[in-house]
């Protein structure tokens, strides 16, 4: 079928808006890697735009040599991962559970579910309650509290209901129990669900910071998040210690900033591209029908 002159102008009007959005969405991170690898006076002087000015890895060399950074490196990885398959294995049982409607006090327990999301007890019971557990200052603080997200949970549960019953009853006529059932049949159809809960737990837990300001009181067990903040803080504060003026501490800082940001980032742009495929159809089909 030929295309009319009106479909024509809205295609080319839909693909200029389309490449202006992405433009300037993509144009601040390419500023901020261009920051990362420039001297600091071009930083300051505000000349530093999407290419580097004046090249500079000095602040690179100066954090990876640190051992504490690969230390902290390390613990945000385990931390990530860790998180990550204990709040997947919790919220997809979770949210199975809540999918069944033969399940007694189904209604109570969403409800109860969806309270949290609105009221919580606030951070210094929380502390207490962390303390209290003897999870003080142990990875446990940093994974367990947060092992559910009531926001996830109902995405998921809806995924669950739209999967029709009787691929799970044929399965149990089968003599499948309920757990060859959710392994068998239900997670091997909800892989685009799975990939994006694991894609928005993996990306929290990875810069999630403030748990482990709180909780952490050994720096070997700092994430880097916590290591790269102090590393700003730092610079920000280095006047107290001896700095030649205030512009070298503002060149210092802003270098650094964009530096510890390229380190935070990088390891998530490498992942996102595998599982971005089962993004968009993951929410879709696994959020809320009105």
């Amino acid at each position: 079928m030929r295309e009319s002159i009106q479909y024509k102008a809205f295609r080319v009007f839909n693909v200029t808006v389309l490449i202006l959005i992405v433009a300037l969405t993509f144009y601040p991170f390419l500023n901020i890697v261009a920051q990362s690898f420039s001297s600091e006076s071009f930083i300051t002087s505000g000349k530093v735009n999407i290419w580097p000015k004046g090249f500079n890895i000095d602040t690179y060399k100066i954090i990876v040599k640190d051992s504490m950074f690969w230390i902290n490196y390390k613990n945000t990885v385990v931390y990530t991962v860790v998180g990550t398959i204990i709040q997947m294995i919790m919220t997809t049982m979770f949210a199975y559970a809540l999918s069944k409607k033969r399940l007694l006090g189904r209604e109570f327990f969403t409800m109860f579910a969806v309270f949290t999301m609105f009221f919580g007890g606030g951070l210094i019971p929380n502390y207490v309650l962390v303390k209290s557990l003897g999870m003080g200052n142990t990875m446990w603080a940093i994974v367990i509290p947060g092992a559910i997200s009531v926001f996830n949970m109902l995405i998921m549960k809806t995924f669950f209901q739209n999967i029709p019953d009787e691929l799970e009853e044929a399965a149990i006529m089968d003599g499948s129990s309920t757990y060859g059932t959710l392994f068998r049949i239900v997670l091997p159809l909800s892989a685009p669900v799975l990939a994006t809960m694991t894609l928005f737990y993996s990306v929290g837990n990875w810069n999630a910071w403030f748990p482990a300001f709180i909780y952490l009181e050994d720096k070997d067990l700092f994430p880097v998040q916590i290591y790269l903040r102090n590393l700003i803080k730092g610079a920000d504060s280095t006047r107290s210690v001896g700095a030649t003026s205030a512009d070298d501490l503002s060149q210092i800082s802003s270098n650094i900033k964009a530096v510890t940001m390229v380190l935070t980032v990088l390891p998530i742009l490498c992942v996102y591209p595998y599982v971005q495929k089962y993004f968009v159809s993951g929410v879709m089909l696994g959020s809320v029908k009105g």
